[in-house]
């Protein structure tokens, strides 16, 4: 799949590191390094511009590494850039961890996931049919 992309950072493009790799990291486009004090966020921008076909989408998502070592997570992970989209992909990153993290330019902030996605026709029902779980919500499946 092709995908225009416009680069005004002085980074690399995203890319896959190994064939087997679902996302490609993004990198931070700071002009000046950016502090994320305990519980603080911040919309991180990546300088990447993307225009995607209709019918798919771009996942930001955490990477997991920082996420385990550091406590920084993007906030609505996924976030999701629509196809129609064309402003900068930014990443609305939040340190969970009680020390404060600076983010400096060209870092690896998030992932970047290309995906299908399919929209739903509602059909409205009186019913729906049964099933063995039936309307048991979080936790009904049991621990093990």
């Amino acid at each position: 799949m092709k995908v225009n992309i416009i680069n005004t950072s002085a980074h690399q493009l995203p890319h896959y590191e190994t064939v087997a790799s679902a996302g490609m990291d993004l990198r931070a486009s700071l002009n000046e390094s950016v502090t994320l004090k305990s519980l603080e966020r911040a919309i991180i921008p990546t300088g990447i511009f993307i225009e995607l076909p209709v019918g798919y989408e771009a996942q930001v998502r955490p990477r997991s590494g920082l996420a385990a070592k550091k406590g920084i997570t993007v906030l609505n992970a996924p976030g999701t850039v629509d196809a129609d989209y064309r402003g900068e992909v930014g990443v609305i990153l939040v340190n969970l961890s009680h020390e404060d993290f600076t983010i400096e330019d060209g870092e690896r902030i998030a992932q970047m996931v290309i995906t299908k996605h399919e929209r739903a026709e509602w059909i409205e029902v009186e019913s729906l049919s049964d099933t063995e779980r039936g309307s048991g919500g979080f936790g009904s499946t049991g621990k093990k």
